[in-house]
């Protein structure tokens, strides 16, 4: 029996935004009607950043969002509208918005798997890199070259700079050395900050490593390098190893003297590892387990040091992608889970919720007039795992309540627990499932 107990008038703080994401939605084309933007829409995602954009043709694949498609010849003149492409990254990222989404926007390229490396190679002059960072920024923010003035506040310089050792043969997001990243770093944070102070400018978007990220920390600290945010990868099927690594990243920025420096953690999915297990992984990421995993992270998240979560992938041609069908763009499990985290955002005050199950991972909300939302997820690696029977102490003597399910058998349909006059529920749920609780209206 996992026991859960909610204190709805114990105020904790905010409800964080947990649930960005990677990339935006699809509009529906004149000739077509496959998109998901309605859909997406329903998600209330905060952010969503636009790493890999550019590997996906829905979105306008090699003619949008990264540096290189935009500014296509590095040879001609930075301050000239004329060398600049916006069109399909316009596009893109006005689909974004209309969806309410905000653009995290990422600077530099999208991963390059193949042999014959072409755009993640050093820029071959960082200072004019920064220039062209400057008139893209310019582009989104001050309506230059027939511009927006969005006010996008994130602004990611590269992306996994430390995936792939300074010696290997096949680097895929950094084709130069560590030194040379930390000086196009540098060079190009200090210049963007001081053109534009308000913006947020950070990075790297580390794959993982503690070492490297370590030294970038400490570097930038030492050499006074502005640093708005620190983000960062985990690929798990731990939800303990996510916000653990919470913990590490925060106490290295605070102990470097950058406590007022964001954590985000920028990308992450359930993966048990890149080789023997990649098949089983994507297979699992997509269904009811790796929904369930997704609304843990979220929750647990919720109570570690962390600013900003953005789950990999919701492009709608990834693999990684547990919120919409590749093949048609209808809803997968994962959608429900972004569905009541999104409910409980709009109530916005997170309340105590205590759980003596590390299984089950809860997270309660409640707005000002006293409407309230209890989301209850049931992970674990186990695939042997039992059902549990779950008891929810809600405090709502008499209440009435709307419960609905989220397994392999139900898609946010109701359900209905036992209830007690002191308004305890109790009901069994599976093994990778999702449950989200509400008041019922009169």
């Amino acid at each position: 029996m996992a026991n859960i107990s909610i204190d709805f008038s114990n105020i904790t703080g905010r409800i964080k935004p947990m649930n960005a994401v990677n990339n935006g939605p699809v509009k529906s084309r004149s000739d077509q009607s496959r998109g998901n933007f309605c859909e997406y829409s329903m998600l209330n995602i905060p952010y969503a950043r636009i790493h890999d954009a550019n590997l996906c043709y829905s979105y306008g694949g090699p003619h949008c969002a990264d540096i290189h498609a935009i500014f296509p010849d590095f040879n001609a003149d930075e301050n000239d509208p004329a060398s600049y492409d916006f069109h399909l990254t316009d596009e893109y990222l006005s689909n974004m918005r209309a969806a309410g989404t905000q653009v995290y926007y990422r600077l530099g390229a999208s991963i390059e798997h193949w042999s014959k490396k072409y755009d993640i190679l050093p820029p071959p002059d960082f200072a004019k890199w920064a220039r062209i960072c400057e008139h893209v920024i310019m582009h989104y923010n001050e309506g230059w070259a027939n511009g927006f003035n969005w006010n996008i506040e994130y602004w990611e310089i590269w992306n996994e700079p430390d995936l792939d050792p300074d010696d290997s043969p096949n680097k895929r997001c950094w084709g130069g050395t560590k030194a040379q990243f930390f000086e196009l770093y540098s060079v190009t944070a200090t210049y963007l900050k001081s053109r534009f102070p308000a913006i947020k400018v950070g990075g790297p978007a580390i794959a993982g490593k503690v070492a490297w990220g370590t030294e970038f920390i400490e570097y930038m600290a030492k050499n006074s390098i502005p640093l708005d945010f620190f983000s960062w990868h985990r690929y798990t099927v731990n939800v303990k190893q996510i916000t653990d690594l919470c913990d590490l990243w925060r106490k290295t920025l605070d102990d470097n003297g950058f406590t007022r420096t964001e954590s985000i953690l920028n990308e992450w999915n359930y993966v048990r590892n890149w080789n023997t297990e990649w098949l089983y992984s994507i297979e699992k990421m997509t269904g009811m387990k790796g929904a369930a995993f997704a609304a843990a992270v979220m929750c647990a998240c919720q109570n570690a040091p962390l600013d900003l979560l953005m789950y990999y992938d919701a492009r709608v041609n990834s693999a990684m992608n547990c919120l919409f069908s590749t093949v048609t763009l209808k809803r997968l499990k994962g959608f429900y889970g972004y569905y009541a985290f999104a409910r409980l955002a709009e109530l916005g005050s997170q309340t105590a919720v205590s759980c003596d199950d590390e299984d089950i991972y809860t997270l309660a909300a409640r707005d000002a007039a006293g409407n309230w939302g209890l989301m209850v997820v049931y992970y674990t690696d186990d695939d042997n795992a039992f059902s549990k029977e779950i008891s929810i102490t809600t405090g709502v003597a008499g209440g009435k309540f709307n419960c609905r399910m989220v397994d392999d058998d139900f898609s946010f349909e109701p359900v209905w627990p036992n209830c007690s006059e002191d308004g305890t529920l109790s009901l069994r749920m599976k093994r990778h499932s999702i449950l989200f609780i509400t008041p019922e209206k009169e």
